[in-house]
């Protein structure tokens, strides 16, 4: 079986989709066996024989140079741009945390390591069938369900300080293991550098990359080994 590792936004338009593509690049250009996997994706576009193409996926994919069927790595996927709960609301076909399960794990045995993406925030509807149903999923079900640490990724802007500790005081008092953050959009300027500071500060969570705009390489502030070690 191999190991993964949870790639979690502060929220949506932070660029999670962007930096996993950056760390899946790097993990491969490195010489791991490694793929990419989201458990359910919303906002797909049809292509001229009317088939769902999840762009999120494919963006990813082209980045780190990995030749597969989406199909294979984004088990549901949506075309309403909406919370994934909601889009199957639409459409049909809710999310079932088992199906989600055995996609990994089919996954899993053809890659040694695989990088997930979320969708939107920690407390993304991923299904909701009404108050009280044992069949509403929220993202931390499927990052439990799956046993993996995360990796959390955030604006470096404006409001990034209340976000990124929000969120990291959740996934603690939820258990869930944060294993660094990437701050994307970072400028060199004073704001910039103090959210990082206050949210190193006050999260107890290093910031282990800093991604300019544009940036085709991620640059970390760690060793590869120890990145490494946070799949499981």
């Amino acid at each position: 079986m191999s190991k993964g590792l949870f790639v979690l936004g502060t929220g949506t338009d932070v660029g999670k989709t962007y930096v996993t593509g950056l760390l899946l690049k790097y993990i491969r250009d490195n010489g791991y066996n490694a793929s990419y996997f989201k458990a359910a994706l919303s906002g797909a576009i049809r292509d001229n024989e009317g088939k769902l193409i999840p762009g999120d996926a494919v963006e990813v994919i082209n980045m780190a140079g990995l030749e597969e069927d989406t199909d294979f790595l984004v088990p549901y996927i949506y075309e309403t741009a909406v919370s994934p709960h909601l889009a199957s609301q639409i459409e049909g076909n809710p999310v079932e945390l088992d199906k989600v399960k055995h996609a990994y794990e089919e996954v899993s045995k053809k890659y040694d390591y695989i990088v997930m993406e979320g969708s939107g925030g920690i407390v993304c509807p991923i299904r909701y069938d009404g108050q009280g149903c044992k069949s509403n999923i929220l993202l931390e079900d499927i990052i439990k369900c799956l046993d993996l640490n995360v990796l959390l990724v955030a604006d470096a802007g404006l409001g990034t300080i209340n976000s990124v500790i929000t969120t990291v005081d959740y996934l603690k008092n939820r258990d869930i293991q944060v294993c660094g953050i990437l701050l994307n959009n970072f400028k060199d300027m004073p704001m910039e550098n103090d959210n990082l500071k206050m949210i190193e500060e006050l999260g107890g969570v290093d910031v282990i990359a800093k991604i300019y705009k544009n940036d085709k390489n991620l640059s970390l502030d760690v060793q590869l080994d120890v990145l490494m070690n946070y799949f499981k």
